[in-house]
């Protein structure tokens, strides 16, 4: 018997896409459904593309109905947290009423299986700089909380039909496909690693670094950096969790040790074969000094190993990438 289908929301973003490409390389049906917003055409991967809003019901439950789906896995989402400050309600509306439409249809059309793609940002600022799935969850901007409440919205619906979820909670994603096919192409990017190979590339013309008097190593902030590739195996780890039977549960994503803002940049600057222009600033609002996964969790549930631990590697592929977008610049 023919295996049913994915819908994948968002598939054609950086973490979305790398996880289309693994499901579809495992042998999977999918369907990506993106409205190109933030993603890119190039970046799906054997499988059609359908280009629309994850908030459009009529069109979800038709793709639901016609690929015979019966597992969803949600990236489509904000992720820009200055941006979710200056515009929460675009957040509130993107991030939380259209997954609680895509809820609605998923209960409506009897899907079993749920991966959502939540976020460390649900966390705020854990005591300590160390975060369990236990750890109280204190967001400190929208898009945390936008990501909270669409968690909340899944553990209920959960508790109420047949559907199970895992929902997978990101610390910082960093790097890109090894074999260079996908990446992050993210305009205005603000995620560090992505910053740092873009000075090294000549599009910025320095990287800040936002506190230096943090009480860390170097006085700069230590983030759990995860490798894309990892993450998205996850993933995939997580569907065949839910297949066999497993039971809805929530999971960090991330390594269980952090890198600070300058080893970061180090790693790039090793990688490029190049010092970058580097520019001290003050610290931004809510930025805890350290945050890192309690990561045990997601390694018994899941049997997942990461292969992409390594610092070095993950400068290695975003830079690479970031090389490859200076040539081809539609990616």
């Amino acid at each position: 018997m023919q295996r049913k289908s994915i819908l994948v929301t968002g598939g054609a973003g950086y973490i979305g896409s790398h996880v289309v490409r693994q499901l579809t390389e495992a042998g999977e049906r999918v369907v990506v459904l993106d409205d190109l917003s933030t993603g890119f055409r190039s970046a799906v991967l054997g499988a059609p593309l359908v280009i629309g809003d994850t908030g459009n019901a009529a069109l979800v439950s038709s793709l639901l109905r016609d690929h015979d789906v019966d597992t969803i896995m949600h990236f489509a989402a904000r992720t820009i947290v200055p941006e979710s400050v200056a515009d929460p309600l675009r957040y509130y509306a993107n991030n939380t009423c259209a997954s609680r439409s895509l809820l609605d249809c998923a209960a409506k059309a009897g899907i079993s299986h749920f991966v959502f793609s939540s976020t460390a940002a649900v966390y705020g600022v854990p005591q300590g700089g160390v975060a369990d799935e236990h750890s109280p969850t204190e967001p400190v901007n929208p898009y945390g909380t936008s990501k909270l409440m669409t968690e909340w919205m899944l553990r209920d619906l959960a508790a109420a039909c047949a559907l199970r979820h895992v929902t997978l909670r990101y610390f910082n994603v960093a790097g890109c496909d090894p074999n260079g096919r996908i990446g992050q192409s993210t305009r205005e990017a603000t995620l560090l690693t992505k910053v740092a190979c873009e000075a090294a590339v000549g599009k910025r013309s320095h990287v800040s670094v936002f506190g230096t008097d943090y009480d860390t190593r170097d006085g700069t902030g230590v983030r759990d950096y995860i490798h894309v590739e990892d993450l998205a195996t996850a993933h995939v780890q997580a569907l065949g969790y839910l297949r066999r039977g497993g039971t809805s549960v929530t999971l960090n994503c991330g390594y269980g040790h952090g890198y600070s803002v300058r080893e970061v940049i180090k790693a790039v600057e090793r990688a490029a074969g190049a010092a970058l222009q580097v520019v001290d600033a003050p610290r931004r609002p809510g930025d805890p000094p350290t945050l890192i996964a309690r990561a045990e969790r997601i390694r018994a549930v899941l049997d997942w190993e990461p292969v992409c631990d390594d610092l070095d590697l993950i400068a290695r592929t975003a830079l690479a990438w970031e090389r490859r977008l200076l040539k081809e610049p539609a990616l």
